[in-house]
């Protein structure tokens, strides 16, 4: 009863779908990673999509961790960020683009990552990059979408991946409701909601069998 009286049982729910987010972010990505590396193949799937969402999972987790907002409530992004990146990998490596300028490019990311992290960039830069993160975010789940409404074959798309990600979208508003109540950060998962629950709907659709 304690429990309850000092935290609230709202914040309990909280922590708990926290945990359930960050669980299943562990393997978000994964089914995607496997569908690609089993068909050898990246066809349906948009690289410039894909490097948009890692800017756009930098960004938020770097602008959480430099405000020093509860780590519960954005454990998902290094989680996903190394999914991503193997994802991004795995992308370039079936498109033959592993080349000279995509490790170039690489090195350019980190460094900005690390300058950001570290303060060595002024958050000052940041806090002008977040409100892109929804704009950005939501691009590349349209490029997603239409890319599968274009082709009208979802065969190279993994239901499980898009499934999680409109799940756990939604269950940071709640948490960041709870925890900040930053505006921006419940723009970008409420739009990235929607937009994940359509591309899982898009993929559905074509993945079922056709009629002769």
């Amino acid at each position: 009863m304690d429990l309850l009286d000092d935290r609230g049982i709202l914040y309990i729910i909280a922590d708990f779908l926290s945990l359930i987010t960050i669980a299943s972010c562990l393997v978000s990505k994964v089914p995607q990673i496997q569908t690609v590396q089993k068909l050898k193949s990246a066809t349906g799937l948009s690289l410039n999509g894909l490097l948009m969402e890692l800017c756009s999972y930098s960004v938020t987790m770097l602008y959480n961790f430099t405000n020093r907002y509860a780590f519960l409530s954005y454990m998902e992004y290094p989680i996903l960020l190394i999914q991503e990146y193997a994802l991004v990998y795995v992308v370039l490596k079936y498109s033959n683009m592993l080349n000279k300028p995509a490790y170039i490019w690489s090195g350019v990311y980190v460094a900005i990552f690390t300058g950001f992290a570290t303060a060595i960039i002024p958050s000052s830069v940041l806090m002008m990059l977040v409100p892109l993160t929804t704009p950005v975010g939501a691009t590349s789940k349209v490029m997603q979408l239409v890319a599968i409404l274009k082709s009208k074959d979802a065969q190279s798309v993994s239901l499980i991946t898009w499934a999680i990600s409109a799940f756990t979208n939604s269950t940071r508003i709640y948490t960041i409701l709870l925890d900040s109540g930053d505006k921006m950060l419940l723009a970008n998962f409420g739009i990235s909601t929607i937009l994940s629950t359509s591309v899982f709907l898009a993929a559905w659709y074509y993945k079922k069998p056709k009629k002769e």
